[in-house]
């Protein structure tokens, strides 16, 4: 642990119980029900205390409450891997701003390239995962739009990205 830390404490909020890693940054943070979300510098933090990744954070939102979509790793095509959006989360925060502008920051700031196939409707992703060299890319379908055809505009993609 550095200097810093052991004389400052590392930036989290009182109460927080999660374990950062050294060279893991405090950037913001807000009580909410349950605990704290606490935005750092290789994801956000919420109540049990869990951290998602940048990477895997498809969708931010004020809508009277934090809405934080969670996507979730189901496979891959080739060196794409499909991801899989679970149901949005809800926070309260008294004062969204700071939170809502760092954690939004951070989700866009991993978004090397991204790519849409109108036909079915998905999204290709290159993102940079937070504390790691190099990028992954990604895709994501529409709701409503079925695995296969998923799986068939990423299979095209890919051929393209191999050849």
């Amino acid at each position: 642990m550095g200097l810093f830390r052991r004389l400052f404490g590392n930036g989290a909020p009182d109460g927080f119980t999660g374990e950062l890693e050294p060279d893991e940054t405090v950037i913001a943070h807000a009580p909410v029900q349950d605990g704290h979300l606490v935005v750092t510098s290789l994801g956000l933090w919420v109540p049990g205390p869990r951290r998602i990744g940048w990477h895997l954070i498809s969708k931010v939102k004020w809508e009277g409450a934090l809405r934080v979509v969670e996507a979730l790793e189901a496979s891959a095509e080739g060196p794409v891997v499909l991801l899989e959006d679970l149901p949005a989360q809800r926070f309260a925060v008294d004062d969204p701003r700071r939170v809502l502008r760092a954690i939004s920051q951070r989700v866009e700031g991993s978004i090397r390239h991204r790519e849409r196939v109108e036909s079915p409707g998905v999204w290709i992703l290159q993102r940079k995962i937070p504390g790691r060299d190099g990028f992954v890319w990604q895709a994501r379908g529409d709701a409503g739009v079925e695995l296969e055809a998923v799986r068939a505009a990423v299979s095209a993609f890919a051929s393209r990205l191999a050849g």
